[in-house]
């Protein structure tokens, strides 16, 4: 009887030793992946961005709402060497959460706060300004000039094209 009073109390106590063990252990966390939401901080101000999209290294904040003055790509870097998460949509609003390294911006969706990537300065203009940026972009109708002749001697002279500006001898 004495054996079998310390076989159960041994197996109790491995059970209970065995409990504590795995309540002890966590479960591994999730796999990162691309689409992870992770935060970063630069020049402190805490971005929430996608993993695939990097940090700046440094970063002035605008929190402005831009349209876009053409097709942009938009890049998980702020330069030409990173991968494409989009395009801006031409005369689209979105939201410039402020000015990068090299002249690109850190943008967000409209009325959002997440980063999604960068696009060059040049991509878009504040949203009161566009609509005179894009009349003053247009090009200007030439205006009609007179004929343009020269005597080039005797009773010949020569005379400009104003379309093709070349010179014809009449």
């Amino acid at each position: 009887m004495k054996c079998t009073r310390i076989s159960v109390k041994i197996s109790i106590a491995l059970t209970l030793l065995a409990a504590l063990t795995l309540a002890g252990c966590k479960a591994p966390p999730p796999p990162v992946t691309d689409d992870t939401v992770v935060t970063s901080e630069v020049d402190g101000v805490t971005l929430t961005h996608r993993y695939a999209v990097q940090p700046p290294h440094s970063f002035t904040p605008v929190n402005e709402t831009y349209r876009a003055l053409y097709g942009a790509t938009v890049m998980t870097r702020p330069d030409f060497g990173g991968k494409i998460v989009r395009h801006l949509e031409n005369g689209k609003p979105f939201n410039v959460l402020g000015q990068v390294e090299g002249h690109w911006l850190a943008i967000a969706d409209e009325e959002q706060l997440e980063l999604i990537g960068y696009v060059p300065f040049k991509a878009g203009v504040k949203s009161d300004l566009y609509d005179a940026t894009v009349r003053s972009d247009r090009p200007k109708p030439r205006k009609s000039t007179n004929k343009v002749c020269v005597d080039v001697g005797g009773k010949s002279k020569a005379c400009r094209n104003n379309d093709t500006a070349t010179w014809i001898l009449e």
